[in-house]
């Protein structure tokens, strides 16, 4: 039986709510830092999150990660990593634990930009926030072009919501292939699985890596889009299979 329990309706609602679910950013925002201060502090903020990752990644929730080797296989290039939602902050700082320090980038909702230090003080030098609107959606585009083009990574927990220690693959669009697809960008799925622990009640935490997967550039791009989704899907259900310790529970209701 896990330690807490959640109730839902549907695969995607959003479980954890908090006080400033629908904040949003003001319309004049930038995504970038331009000026000198915001780079240093960028590198600051990228140096100190490396530093959390280890804490927390490796020394608290002592994450195995397997198959972080193929990464290198694009090394040079941009890419994507697609991403179960299964840790509220973990999987924050997850990817510094895979990829570098200065190479990390992830869309998020705009929401996250209203907590008191992760939005303040964080995403705004490395978050691509969600568009609400043609021009903000506008922004995330030329952003997210930038970053693949400048051979870094993005990172997408294309469920959206986080589902705490949540042990399969929620449905999500076929449309969150979007950038892949437009950019001719390979993508990597990274799968969190959960399993049984030899003491304590904290489950055993393996990050799998599985990829590269390639859009199909003789289709159009909803065929392009459908098949990379099904491809990245795919991988991340076969890998959430090897979970078999639940330590919370989710129960549907009507």
């Amino acid at each position: 039986m896990g330690k807490h329990k959640y109730y839902y309706q549907h695969l995607t609602d959003d479980v954890v709510v908090t006080k400033s679910q629908e904040y949003h950013l003001p319309e004049n925002y930038t995504i970038f830092p331009h000026s000198l201060g915001g780079r240093i502090w960028s590198k600051i903020v990228r140096f100190l999150a490396h530093l959390i990752s280890i804490i927390y990644i490796r020394l608290i929730l002592r994450i195995r990660i397997v198959g972080k080797s193929k990464l290198s296989l694009l090394n040079g290039q941009g890419y994507f990593i697609y991403g179960n939602h299964t840790q509220a902050f973990g999987d924050v700082v997850l990817p510094l634990s895979i990829i570098s320090t200065s190479d990390y980038y992830a869309i998020g909702s705009q929401a996250n930009w209203s907590l008191p230090i992760l939005g303040k003080l964080v995403l705004p030098y490395f978050g691509l926030p969600v568009g609400q609107n043609l021009n903000q959606s506008g922004k995330l585009i030329k952003a997210v072009t930038a970053v693949i083009k400048a051979k870094k990574v993005v990172v997408i927990y294309p469920e959206a919501h986080v589902w705490p220690y949540y042990t399969k693959i929620r449905p999500f669009p076929a449309t969150s292939m979007h950038f892949p697809v437009m950019l001719a960008a390979p993508s990597f799925a990274m799968t969190t699985t959960y399993s049984k622990p030899k003491r304590g009640k904290k489950p055993k935490m393996t990050v799998y890596i599985d990829g590269p997967f390639y859009p199909d550039t003789n289709l159009n791009k909803k065929q392009a889009q459908k098949k990379l989704h099904s491809q990245i899907y795919q991988a991340m259900q076969k890998r959430a299979l090897l979970s078999d310790y639940e330590y919370c529970t989710y129960q549907k209701i009507n």
